[in-house]
């Protein structure tokens, strides 16, 4: 909990140290100033912008929760980046105003006092609410990125009652802070806080289709390390840094760091302060009594007409120990008894014999619900339509005595739970029946059978593809042998593309796809290396000048390796889940591969490569139409459309005579055309595995 508490807790001490000082510098004024009287003024601007910081936040809530899924991320993706906008304005004025903070204050309630009580309440309602409405929204959006209410919630309350101490301790003065060197410190930690809530903030808006690139990762490192790991966790709650992360991400992250941190340093190193013999107090607080004080330190707002010595036997450090020691014991014993669930969230109970015990009829709109594993066995819980067993939400794998959330959208409807222990029978709960809620769909469930007539079909296909590419390798064979490079060339791309168009297999083809079509990449030598063969090494020699003689021992090892595989494939697992997800990552591999130019070896014919690739995800897509249809006809309709417009911009690129236009001498704008359109088809093809997943719901 205390990885998701730490960003609240620091935007917590800092604004509430912020907004506290300036309430101190206004009532210090007054007092000082004979007119007490009107301090309820101040307090009444106080109160007002409490108010309004607090109902900004209730509205922020109130409106995400009643949206859909994909625009609950696009308005919190919207909600991050302005935050990280608030917070960096924040950083940077705090870090030019803290000097003058006091002065600047004092100007501002000498002009309210001369214009009546209405511009004094204005004037404290304006100073404190512009902090209650940053602490608001990025409270707000670091709990968008916990999930959960309780820690970030938990750390901005234990911030804001440590800043409280530290502002009373500025007014009596018995305490003193370098304010230049807190906000600067801080300030520091806010940016690289701000980093990670810039790179939440735009992978929310790529999960919504807002933004491009959702599935152009950058790392995903998530088969090495435990997402779930403690220091996974903390990483994550602290520095937003995901095992997994797209380029849009890590770049957005890394440039804003590299930017706002470098000016921000400078800014801080040009600003420094002479050192000064004597212990710097509170800069930002209010002027004392005297010139001579006033000369010596600004020191801390108060009333009194000198600074009060520490109490005879008591350390000086103990009240601010006290201080800080406090809201962390209070906030420690609030974590032992929380179970660290989200406000307002149902606990549901599952088990092999009961599933759903503790679910009563939910309230519309997005709700969360604590999964409880009270059984003895792993389960599967599902959210479903009783009738159809159709699937608003899961939690796959939840282990004995094991607590995980479930977010799910709820409308009109029917619902219930079913729980498939391992090894055991589904059990569904009762059926609840939810009114006054907006339409919302479910998936409905695939199971193993489902995907039986897809598979069968896609491997008839496959085996038919084998089959013709013996024979084009054979031929491709044949010319070497016979010393005809002019024939080979022609043949080594008819038997290549043959091979491309059955990317939806790669899988299952075990070594044999590394012997057949592997990349010379990582080879100590590269495309000369001894280990370099197949279809990439054929292509190497035969547009650079190589020998028949010295390519046909190649093609022979080709032709071998296309016979094992092709005996080899009936007996080949292929498991049904894998159909889906094949839909899509045959075309990032062309995307990384293909439309880079990164596999050629000489021949140019990348493009054609390319939609050999298309024609085998449209195959894919052929076997799959069904199953696509029935749960989502809109998807498949996008996705036809787009398989057709990169299809017709790879053609275009097919000169007269029958070759093709190397990747790297297409125009720019064509280049960034195709690059688009495969990255839009790549993020409608998304939604299919999940669509398709194989779940034991059904």
């Amino acid at each position: 909990m205390w990885d998701d508490a730490f960003p609240s807790f620091l935007i917590g001490l800092r604004e509430g140290l912020e907004a506290g000082l300036i309430v101190s510098i206004l009532v210090a004024t007054l007092v000082r100033s004979g007119q007490k009287s009107r301090l309820p003024q101040v307090w009444t601007g106080v109160l007002a912008a409490l108010a309004l910081a607090l109902s900004f936040g209730s509205v922020l809530t109130f409106t995400a929760a009643k949206l859909s899924g994909s625009a609950q991320e696009a308005f919190g993706g919207a909600l991050s980046l302005i935050a990280v906008a608030f917070v960096t304005a924040m950083v940077f004025w705090m870090r030019r105003s803290a000097r003058t903070l006091s002065s600047q204050i004092r100007e501002k309630v000498t002009a309210a006092l001369a214009m009546g009580a209405g511009t004094l309440v204005l004037t404290s309602f304006l100073a404190v609410g512009r902090e209650g409405l940053e602490t608001s929204l990025f409270l707000w959006s670091t709990i968008q990125t916990a999930k959960s209410s309780t820690g970030p919630l938990i750390g901005a309350a234990v911030g804001l009652v440590l800043a409280t101490g530290l502002c009373w301790g500025l007014y009596r003065r018995v305490l003193k802070i370098n304010l230049t060197r807190f906000f600067a410190v801080t300030g520091a930690v806010l940016i690289v806080i701000a980093a990670g809530v810039l790179s939440y903030g735009l992978r929310d808006l790529q999960e919504s289709g807002v933004l491009p690139g959702g599935h152009a990762y950058a790392f995903d490192i998530s088969s090495t390390v435990d997402a779930g790991s403690w220091y996974a966790t903390l990483v994550q709650g602290v520095f937003n840094l995901t095992v997994t992360m797209t380029w849009l991400q890590v770049l957005a992250y890394a440039g804003y760091l590299a930017i706002v941190m470098t000016l921000f340093v400078q800014g801080v190193r040009s600003t420094a302060p002479a050192p000064a013999p004597a212990p710097v107090v509170s800069e930002a607080a209010a002027e004392a009594p005297d010139a001579a004080t006033r000369t010596a330190a600004q020191s801390a707002p108060e009333a009194s007409p000198a600074a009060a010595p520490a109490a005879p036997g008591r350390p000086r450090w103990l009240l601010p120990a006290a201080l800080v020691a406090a809201p962390a014991v209070v906030a420690a014993v609030v974590i032992a008894v929380s179970d660290g669930k989200p406000a307002g969230t149902a606990t549901v109970a599952v088990s092999e014999t009961e599933c759903g015990k503790g679910f009563s009829t939910p309230q519309p709109g997005q709700q969360v619900f604590q999964m409880r594993n009270t059984g003895d066995k792993t389960s599967e819980v599902y959210l479903i339509n009783p009738a159809s067993g159709a699937v608003y939400g899961e939690v796959e794998g939840l282990a004995p005595a094991t607590t995980r959330a479930l977010t799910a959208t709820i409308g009109t409807g029917d619902y219930a739970w079913r729980c498939v222990p391992t090894g055991g029978k589904s059990v569904t709960s009762a059926a609840v029946h939810v009114t006054g809620g907006a339409d919302v769909k479910a998936v409905a469930p695939v199971a193993e059978d489902d995907l039986k007539a897809p598979l069968d079909a896609y491997k008839a296909y496959v085996g038919q593809g084998l089959t013709a590419l013996q024979a084009k390798t054979r031929k491709l064979q044949a010319d070497l042998q016979a010393g005809d490079l002019n024939a080979a060339r022609a043949d080594w791309l008819t038997a290549h593309l043959q091979y491309a168009s059955l990317g939806a297999a790669y899988g299952t083809f075990a070594d044999f796809d590394g012997k057949i079509n592997g990349r010379p990449d990582g080879l100590p030598d590269k495309a000369g290396d001894k280990d370099f063969g197949g279809f990439l090494r054929l292509e190497y020699g035969l547009w650079h000048n190589q020998s028949a003689a010295d390519l046909a021992p190649v093609a022979d090892q080709l032709a071998a390796d296309v016979d094992g595989l092709a005996k080899a494939f009936p007996a080949q697992s292929f498991d049904p889940g894998d159909l889906p997800l094949r839909t899509h990552e045959i075309l990032e591999n062309t995307l990384q591969f293909e439309l880079t130019g990164d596999t050629d070896q000489g021949s140019g014919s990348n493009l054609a490569t390319a939609q050999a690739n298309v024609a085998g995800t449209q195959e894919l897509l052929t076997v799959l139409q069904p199953l696509i249809k029935e749960r989502s006809p809109e998807l498949l309709a996008k996705v036809d459309a787009g398989m057709l417009r990169v299809n017709a911009l790879l053609t275009a690129a097919r000169k007269p005579d029958g070759s093709w236009t190397p990747v790297d001498q297409l125009p720019a704008a064509t280049r960034q055309q195709l690059n688009g359109a495969t990255g839009q088809l790549l993020e409608d093809l998304a939604p299919i595995p999940d669509l398709l997943e194989i779940r034991k719901s059904a």
